[in-house]
């Protein structure tokens, strides 16, 4: 592991392998432990980093407001990286997206897993959902408080309740069981969920700062090779923007990966390996 200070914090970051260089981002349920089949894989033939964003694993606290594709373009400066193939998981997706979008000549190829898109408007029907799923974890006073950094403590055993219910929900996946990751995979996903929630609840209040303009409506500007994986056990809430992506970005690829959810890096790493290692090929 390796830190470098890009002004507004410092990332923590692994690099392997020589060749072309590869980012990969972690979703918002993880962070860059995510990617340790891959980080391998791919650093065979290329130059692979995967990177904690700020607030996350082993990088330092947001304070006030992040930009998380300005500190991956900070990220690329800092290392000497003039231009690479994003790979993003979830919301790692959608600042891989932004970050196409604003400097698209620092961009060689886009592969979005279950990607998340900025300013995504998600439905009612996906709030009441995952409402009663939220309250199940943690009673509504004590989620409130926690959220809006007022509580006076933060119980351990609601992180580790409201960890588990988004593992469930999103690596495990709607009417699934558990036991459909490796022990290790589920393993791997509480450890990072739990730590995610430690952080968020005890830690700083922070905002993200969003596009200025709808990157929904410019995605028709890309103009680089572009791979869209899905899980097709994913909430279809969460497939939605993938569909949107493969569909607005011209030459997009769209794979669906069939009965897998929401964190295929996982999951599914043997596969998501290897399409990424044709893909980027």
């Amino acid at each position: 592991m390796s830190f470098v200070d890009i002004g507004s914090g410092r990332l923590a970051y692994d690099e392997a392998g020589s060749g072309t260089p590869v980012i990969l981002s972690h979703s918002s349920i993880a962070d860059r432990r995510l990617w340790k089949h891959q980080f391998a894989a791919l650093s065979t033939r290329h130059r692979v980093i995967r990177y904690d964003r700020l607030g996350f694993g082993d990088s330092s606290d947001v304070v006030g407001e992040v930009d998380h594709a300005a500190d991956l373009l900070a990220l690329m400066d800092a290392l000497d990286v003039e231009r690479a193939a994003l790979v993003g998981s979830s919301m790692g997706g959608a600042v891989s997206v932004d970050v196409a979008l604003s400097a698209p000549q620092r961009v060689s190829a886009l592969a979005l897993i279950c990607s998340g898109l900025s300013g995504w408007q998600w439905p009612e029907e996906m709030r009441a959902q995952t409402r009663p799923l939220l309250l199940a974890a943690v009673p509504q006073e004590r989620l409130a408080a926690y959220s809006a950094h007022t509580a006076e403590s933060v119980l351990d055993e609601d992180i580790a309740a409201i960890a588990e219910m988004q593992v469930r929900f999103l690596a495990v996946g709607p009417g699934r069981s558990p036991a459909v990751l490796e022990p290790d995979a589920w393993q791997l996903a509480l450890t990072m969920a739990r730590r995610i929630f430690e952080r968020e609840w005890r830690g700083p209040a922070y905002t993200e700062r969003e596009p200025e303009s709808p990157p929904l409506d410019r995605l028709a500007e890309i103009a680089v090779p572009t791979l869209v994986l899905v899980g097709g056990a994913d909430s279809p809430y969460l497939q939605a923007p993938s569909d949107e992506l493969a569909t607005r970005i011209p030459g997009a690829q769209r794979v669906e990966l069939v009965d897998t959810a929401h964190l295929p890096p996982i999951e599914r790493p043997d596969r998501v390996s290897a399409e990424l290692v044709a893909f980027l090929g």
